[in-house]
């Protein structure tokens, strides 16, 4: 059976049941559009809606403003799975918003995925390597509100501690494989453990 039936069967209750969560979305996919929209992401995204995983993926438009959109938030809040990846991704304050709005969300309702794509863990971690050139550029533009670029060196700490997939000597093929095979297994997982909790 598709997931995607499986899906609807476990959160559709009778009217008399109490409503589980609304979920529009199983994956959210927050990256850095310059880098991966175009191919890994593209590939990424193809390959989720085609195993039947409904997937947020952002117009190209929304990136060019400089806060993260008014959409996306929602967005956030109705996925169950977050999927973040991207090489430049803290060059983009718009990338950084999204990524502590995803952990905010996720930490009650949802996993987390970070996916390392040609940047060093500890790059993101210790905001090291290009990381480092891209907060001494934050520091610059935000010194009246440091506040928020110390919110943004936390969350990529917190998400560079999170298990997740690298990049490194792994070829894209097989890389996408394993995120399609961790969304499949995840959403699998929070399908049972609610209907456990539905009556029979």
């Amino acid at each position: 059976m598709a997931l995607s039936t499986q899906r609807a069967s476990a959160f559709h209750p009778s009217a008399d049941q109490s409503a589980p969560p609304q979920w529009n979305y199983d994956v959210f996919l927050s990256f850095r559009g310059v880098d991966t929209r175009n191919n890994f992401v593209s590939h990424l995204y193809h390959e989720l809606q085609h195993r039947g995983i409904k997937t947020f993926k952002d117009d190209p438009k929304l990136e060019r403003g400089t806060t993260i959109s008014s959409e996306l938030p929602k967005a956030i809040q109705e996925s169950r799975l977050a999927v973040v990846l991207s090489p430049n991704y803290a060059s983009s304050s718009w990338c950084l918003d999204e990524l502590a709005k995803i952990l905010r969300c996720m930490k009650s309702n949802g996993t987390v995925l970070p996916v390392f794509y040609n940047v060093d863990p500890s790059d993101v971690r210790k905001q090291s390597g290009s990381f480092a050139g891209a907060f001494a550029e934050h520091e610059k533009r935000f010194r009246e509100d440091i506040e928020k670029v110390t919110c943004w060196m936390a969350a990529l700490t917190e998400v560079a501690n999170l298990s997740g997939l690298d990049s490194k000597n792994e070829c894209e093929r097989k890389l996408i494989e394993k995120i399609v095979e961790f969304s499949i297994r995840s959403l699998a997982l929070r399908i049972d453990a609610l209907s456990g909790f539905l009556p029979c």
